[in-house]
């Protein structure tokens, strides 16, 4: 993860979210998600100082509530640690699901009692877990050709890639072929 976010610095990109744990994991075999959990609090443990010193801020998107409290106190600490940078912002998307983001940013805007005239795109976007920012690129790893319920909202004119490299094997090399295809693409935003 690290040279991956060092590597996409380098370019200047402010912001790269990472899908670790959907909403629809929990329906894997206990002993998975205790080790999914286990492997997520390990690295974000170790890697978040340095993370730090580099100026990345990291943030969570999910329903944190939800998850063990082990997992809860490091992804508290290192959004804490981390809140006052202005490098690029890493979002680690843990507990998520597209859907249920949608719903929970129903209800914000429902418990806010905002009238229903004055909801627009731009006004429900600032609800959802990222607050307004739209993807430009998304890099589906490991030979699945499905957005898997993640950043639904976000990626209405988003461009996609799609890869059999698996995760673990995603390396800079790897991302210089997704940046590359993209640099290629023209952007239509749903024009012409």
């Amino acid at each position: 993860m690290r040279s991956t976010v060092e590597y996409l610095g380098n370019y200047g990109l402010k912001y790269l979210t990472v899908y670790g744990f959907s909403t629809e994991n929990w329906d894997r075999d206990p002993d998975e998600v205790e080790g999914l959990f286990s492997l997520f609090t390990e690295v974000l443990n170790k890697e978040t100082p340095e993370l730090n010193e580099k100026g990345v801020r990291l943030r969570h998107l999910g329903r944190l509530y939800e998850l063990p409290p082990e997992v809860q106190l490091a992804i508290n600490s290192a959004v804490e640690l981390t809140k006052d940078n202005r490098g690029m912002t890493l979002n680690y998307a843990v507990n998520y699901g597209g859907r249920q983001e949608i719903l929970d940013a129903v209800r914000r805007i429902i418990d806010k009692g905002i009238p229903a005239q004055e909801i627009n795109e731009s006004l429900f976007s600032h609800y959802l877990y990222t607050e307004g920012i739209d993807v430009d690129l998304l890099i589906r790893t490991g030979g699945e050709i499905r957005l898997s319920n993640f950043l639904i909202w976000q990626t209405a004119y988003a461009e996609y890639y799609f890869t059999d490299v698996l995760w673990p094997d995603f390396d800079t090399k790897e991302l210089a072929k997704a940046l590359s295809a993209y640099s290629q693409r023209k952007r239509r935003f749903g024009g012409d």
